[in-house]
């Protein structure tokens, strides 16, 4: 153990909530090197944006949030939004100086003398205090499992491969999923593919009207409750619904948007289902979201018996040095940074005895 290093908080990931999480360790006098450690096991700045289809401008993201403290201003919508908001989180790494050591995997917390938690990790261990967990969700795509699948001949790729629509030029495609990755692949790949499928589990839900602050707060509540009883999970997005805006209503006109429900079982040339229905195909693109990333947590034992992390704000219920930001109801942006706040406030309490200052 000679050769680890203490400090009094690790944070894990540098996307939107570990940015905020160690922007606000920062401005309550947490010294970075010194007093905590941000750990990034992507190749650069961006967190999980940094791997988004080119296809993907700035100008069709939903709901991008500032990092606290610095605006992301004057951006051009046509860029890809891997490029702008990769370049904006580097910007924001130097103008705070954050010292993020990337590329750093991180294998398992665990345990420690004294009280103390030991992060280990491809560069070595550190020895915290406390832990923020920001490590997100795009490590961990979920891929359901269909009868059958093993033995397609076609191609399958799940959404954190998709590479754009020019790919799948002239080919038979079916998405499966009912979210807004689902159907921006859709409308993306309808003009290039020679035919699209759309099929869900559950019919998707379209929200009309303006999404206001009441309906953000009632969403949230929804994925609230459900990491208070510590089951796993749902994004937020997941309960809000999709916006019936102007393009998702063209590509309801259009077909495209026409919602099949699930089949029953992969063939080697497509999909069943039990009333005798085919489909040949040459893709499956799996729209069918991502799980949290908290693997490397696994020692500390904190998962409940209905499958998640039973949390308390930020933290979770059964260790309060372990705080998971951008994690359930804090995973989306506005929300990350919120939730770093908190768990800074948080920390200051369980390290020092004293009301924060962040």
């Amino acid at each position: 153990m000679n050769n680890t290093r203490e400090v009094e908080v690790v944070v894990i990931g540098a996307g939107q909530a570990g940015l905020a999480g160690a922007y606000y360790l920062r401005r309550s006098g947490f010294e970075p090197d010194r007093d905590f450690v941000v750990l990034d096991h992507s190749p650069g700045p961006g967190g999980a944006w940094q791997f988004r289809w080119p296809s993907l401008t700035y100008g069709k993201v939903h709901g991008m949030h500032a990092l606290p403290g610095m605006d992301l201003t004057d951006a051009d919508p046509s860029r890809p939004s891997a490029e702008v908001i990769s370049a904006y989180f580097d910007r924001y790494e130097q103008t705070f100086d954050l010292r993020v050591r990337r590329p750093v995997d991180v294998r398992a917390v665990r345990e420690g003398p004294g009280g103390r938690l030991l992060v280990e990790t491809s560069d070595g261990v550190w020895s915290a205090r406390a832990l923020i967990n920001a490590t997100g969700t795009w490590d961990r795509p979920f891929w359901p499992r269909y009868p059958g699948q093993e033995t397609f001949r076609g191609r399958q790729l799940h959404t954190a491969q998709y590479p754009g629509p020019e790919e799948f030029a002239g080919q038979r495609v079916v998405v499966v999923g009912g979210g807004a990755s689902g159907t921006q692949h859709l409308l993306e790949i309808a003009s290039y593919a020679s035919a699209t499928t759309w099929v869900t589990r559950r019919p998707p839900v379209f929200r009309e009207g303006p999404f206001d602050e009441d309906a953000g707060r009632a969403a949230v509540a929804l994925v609230e409750e459900r990491v208070r009883q510590g089951l796993p999970p749902r994004s937020v997005v997941s309960v809000t619904g999709l916006p019936l805006n102007a393009v998702i209503r063209q590509g309801i006109e259009d077909g495209v948007l026409d919602r099949q429900p699930m089949f029953d079982r992969i063939t080697p040339t497509g999909a069943e289902w039990t009333d005798g229905r085919r489909l040949d195909a040459d893709v499956i693109l799996w729209a069918t979201g991502f799980r949290a990333a908290i693997d490397h947590l696994a020692p500390l034992r904190l998962r409940a018996p209905g499958g998640g992390i039973r949390m308390e704000g930020t933290h979770a219920a059964s260790d309060p040095r372990i705080h998971l930001v951008g994690y359930g109801p804090s995973a989306s942006t506005i929300g990350a940074n919120r939730a770093g706040r908190a768990a800074v406030r948080d920390i200051r309490r369980l390290l020092f005895r004293e009301p924060a200052a962040a």
